[in-house]
């Protein structure tokens, strides 16, 4: 094996890696020693901010591969039959810092970038097909909910369930969170939802609204609330260990996609809001129709730069696919790239592993840590061949129809709409005593963690509106604990 010898970030060969140069070998250290200084200055950069939700965790390479025909309701050239697409995947927490164990109970992050032949196409979605609130503008008063008190810069359960119990339409997602896929055992063994609705076009120019569901190969497994408190002061980065271990082994997970597709006249009628993040599309009114299967068979090889500095943003859209009146993703196609131009720098999607595997003619110019050189003319419209407009029916805008006055306002009701009911039958249909058992046992222990009143009686009331028998058993739990 050929020596390696040590250089400067410059490539100069370094005079030492053990010796700061001094005035004699007990005099103090010179300002001239350029490579201590590199090193010293270089350390002191080195971190970049973490993500303000889901700062921890992991993800790994591979592809996605088309076993399915869904051309009649999309023209997306990586959704053809057959056709193979690389990406790379992010796992995570939603609460927690870079430093927080990967078994806290929490919602996991499931993003995805597929390197399409047409630019990028991310999914950035979860582990529940639900979410806690329907208007952005409560998003990251949620999110705060979920952090470090002020004062105490200390996570708080009180803190916690008074917002859900303020919020009723977090019932649906809270009843996932404190069910066993609120703690997967590891993330092969948890599905991926795009949880938002989105749109598809099909070559004939028609829409469809279509959500997505990644179905786990591996099969549902979880982790009980003292198996994961356990885990997380032996293990840390038990998930994360996992999914590395895995591949290195050659035991490579894969997920099934599986769609559901609405047709795009049905969104006025139905009996819900099809795009209430909130709610589910019950599976016997739109079933699961198979796409494909992703398969990750390559871990990183630099954590930093093509996990943490991988930035997924639905607003990447290629022809065939698009946004929906969704108003979270709506409002999510905006904030999450600028939080990866504020945690990265405005060139961020020229980072490697955001970099589309497609050529790039964009009129975007400068700024920090630009390295892909720009060509004149560098500004529209111009007389001198720089990029034009391709064929506006290739280009991956969706357009719907919208009309109204300018209203601060929650959606419209529909007929099944309401905040209690999915929950409900979710507790009473979909789960086993078993399950249901552990549900109020993860509830009871939650909320007997310095949970007070006003808010206690709040609680209780949450479950009783979810379900009557659940909502008994949770108040008899916690009335039992604090004695």
């Amino acid at each position: 094996m050929t020596e390696k010898i040590a250089t400067t970030d410059g490539g100069q060969p370094v005079p030492s890696v053990e010796h700061s140069l001094s005035v004699g070998p007990d005099g103090p250290i010179l300002l001239q020693d350029h490579y201590l200084i590199e090193q010293m200055a270089n350390f002191n950069r080195e971190r970049i901010p973490e993500r303000q939700p889901h700062a921890k965790g992991g993800g790994a390479f591979g592809t996605f591969e088309v076993t399915d025909d869904v051309s009649a309701y999309t023209k997306a050239a990586f959704l053809a039959p057959g056709a193979k697409t690389e990406m790379v995947v992010r796992f995570s927490t939603v609460a927690g810092e870079r430093g927080s164990p990967d078994t806290w109970r929490d919602p996991r992050g499931f993003a995805l970038k597929f390197y399409t032949s047409e630019g990028n196409f991310d999914m950035v979605g979860n582990n529940t097909p639900v979410f806690f609130v329907r208007d952005p503008m409560k998003f990251q008063n949620f999110i705060r909910s979920q952090k470090r008190m002020a004062a105490t810069n200390l996570r708080d359960h009180h803190m916690q369930w008074d917002f859900w119990t303020l919020s009723p339409e977090s019932a649906h997602q809270v009843t996932w969170l404190m069910g066993d896929r609120g703690i997967p055992k590891t993330w092969r063994h948890m599905n991926g939802y795009s949880s938002h609705t989105y749109s598809w076009i099909n070559a004939e120019g028609r829409m469809f609204w279509v959500k997505y569901h990644f179905k786990t190969d591996q099969g549902i497994d979880f982790l009980t609330q003292e198996d994961a408190d356990r885990l997380a002061g032996e293990d840390g980065d038990y998930h994360q260990r996992d999914l590395y271990d895995s591949i290195d082994g050659g035991d490579f997970p894969s997920w099934t996609l599986k769609v559901q597709i609405m047709p795009f006249e049905d969104a006025k009628t139905y009996r819900i809001n099809p795009f209430d993040l909130t709610k589910i599309w019950p599976h016997a009114d739109y079933p699961l129709i198979d796409v494909g299967k992703m398969t990750l068979n390559r871990n990183v090889e630099d954590y930093h730069t093509q996990i943490e500095q991988a930035a997924f943003e639905p607003n990447n859209i290629v022809p065939g696919t698009g946004l929906s009146p969704d108003k979270m993703l709506l409002a999510r196609g905006f904030s999450y790239a600028d939080a990866h131009r504020a945690r990265l720098g405005v060139n961020y999607k020229q980072i490697p592993v955001n970099e589309p595997h497609t050529e790039v003619n964009a009129y975007s110019k400068d700024g920090a840590m630009r390295i892909r050189n720009a060509t004149d003319p560098v500004y529209t419209p111009n007389s001198m061949g720089g990029p034009v407009v391709d064929d506006p029916r290739r280009v991956a805008e969706a357009h719907w129809t919208a009309d109204g006055d300018m209203v601060r306002t929650a959606y419209t009701l529909r007929a099944d709409d309401d905040d209690w009911s999915q929950a409900g039958a979710m507790v009473r249909e979909v789960l086993d005593d078993a399950a249901r058992d552990r549900l109020a046992h993860n509830i009871i222990g939650h909320v007997s963690k310095g949970v007070r009143e006003p808010v206690l009686s709040r609680v209780f009331e949450y479950w009783r509106n979810v379900d009557p028998d659940l909502g008994k058993k949770v108040e008899e739990g916690v009335r039992a604990n604090n004695g």
